[in-house]
């Protein structure tokens, strides 16, 4: 069955694409390499040892998306990747969020519609929850999202959940939680463009001499140790579900035309229990600074993951020590290319 990656060369985009190939699936994958490398693309067919085939193409470039689907005819389903992604920069950049994020989507949707395309599975975010007042939080807890780029994710739901209720095509959205690690092979990770916005990459990057100093954003919140809680999972997993999220789909045994899970571990580690684990690991002394909060934070985020081990039959399996070995494994070998091509 074809199945098409929106966005597939990014960080869960490449790790899923490498899951679907393995799951027997006909990967394809479009991306315009806003926040990617092209490298990536022959990296997840030398993972995979699939051909997977590949087009440059915008997905806020409605006419390039509908153009895509009419000369790839039987595309079954989609995965949708394709967005910008950092909380800090959409409080900073709010339009063009909600520009990029949402145009995208309609564009997709429109391209479903039209070539008979099943469903889509929608890359969506903790982030729509906001604070939550109850721990752990549920599918159903309250949507509140604190963020342009949170926010970005609750409309979408709430498009697609529309668009479910009118239409023939089918949507199951994703709520990640805190996705890190990176593939077995060290050949796939997180490599975001510029100062990183997540965690784990700006501790590794600290750990290789490319940062100076790792800032802690916020040591005062009513936390064991001040700093925030994240559920972190790794990013396998996080690639394991949407193949388990895509079968539903296609076998028909999806309880509504609409459903959203939970993808995280029900576990949550402080800023300083993952610094503190990454040194352990890895053997390596971190070097970093308390400042203030940062705005958009919330204190804690960890998921109540029963709906989706129990529907979906997936369960996170991967430890916090493996995520954060295999991400310094993965900088190492970024920064092993980077000194090749420089001799």
């Amino acid at each position: 069955m074809k199945i098409l990656v929106t966005g597939g060369a990014g960080y869960i985009g490449s790790h899923t694409a490498v899951e679907l190939a393995a799951a027997g699936f006909d990967v394809l994958i479009i991306d315009n390499f806003c926040n990617s490398e092209p490298f990536i693309i022959d990296r997840i067919r030398e993972i995979s040892g699939a051909n997977i085939a590949f087009e440059n193409v915008d997905c806020t470039d409605k006419a390039a998306v509908l153009d895509y689907f009419k000369r790839n005819p039987g595309i079954q389903a989609a995965i949708h990747f394709a967005a910008v992604k950092a909380v800090g920069e959409s409080n900073e950049k709010p339009l063009l969020y909600y520009e990029n994020n949402l145009v995208s989507l309609f564009n997709l949707i429109h391209g479903c519609e039209a070539n008979g395309v099943k469903g889509i599975i929608f890359s969506s975010s903790a982030t729509v929850y906001g604070q939550a007042a109850v721990w752990p939080i549920t599918e159903s807890s309250a949507i509140q999202p604190e963020s342009p780029y949170g926010n970005t994710k609750h409309i979408a739901e709430d498009v697609l959940r529309d668009v479910a209720k009118a239409t023939a095509l089918k949507a199951i959205c994703l709520r990640y939680f805190n996705p890190i690690g990176a593939h077995p092979s060290a050949r796939i990770g997180e490599l975001p463009s510029g100062i990183p916005n997540n965690l784990v990459p700006y501790v590794t990057q600290t750990a290789a001499g490319l940062r100076p100093k790792l800032s802690v954003f916020g040591n005062d919140y009513n936390t064991k140790d001040g700093t925030a809680l994240r559920d972190y999972i790794h990013i396998v997993d996080l690639a394991k579900a949407h193949v388990a999220a895509l079968k539903r789909m296609l076998d028909d045994k999806q309880k509504d035309g609409y459903e959203v899970f939970n993808i995280g571990t029900g576990t949550a580690y402080s800023v300083l229990e993952i610094i503190t684990t990454f040194e352990k690991v890895n053997g390596i002394k971190l070097n970093y600074e308390i400042v203030g909060r940062r705005p958009g934070d919330v204190e804690w985020l960890c998921a109540d993951t029963a709906f989706a081990n129990n529907e979906l039959g997936w369960k996170a399996e991967l430890s916090l020590d493996e995520m954060l070995l295999s991400a310094w494994q993965w900088q190492q070998g970024v920064l092993s290319e980077a000194a090749a091509k420089n001799e």
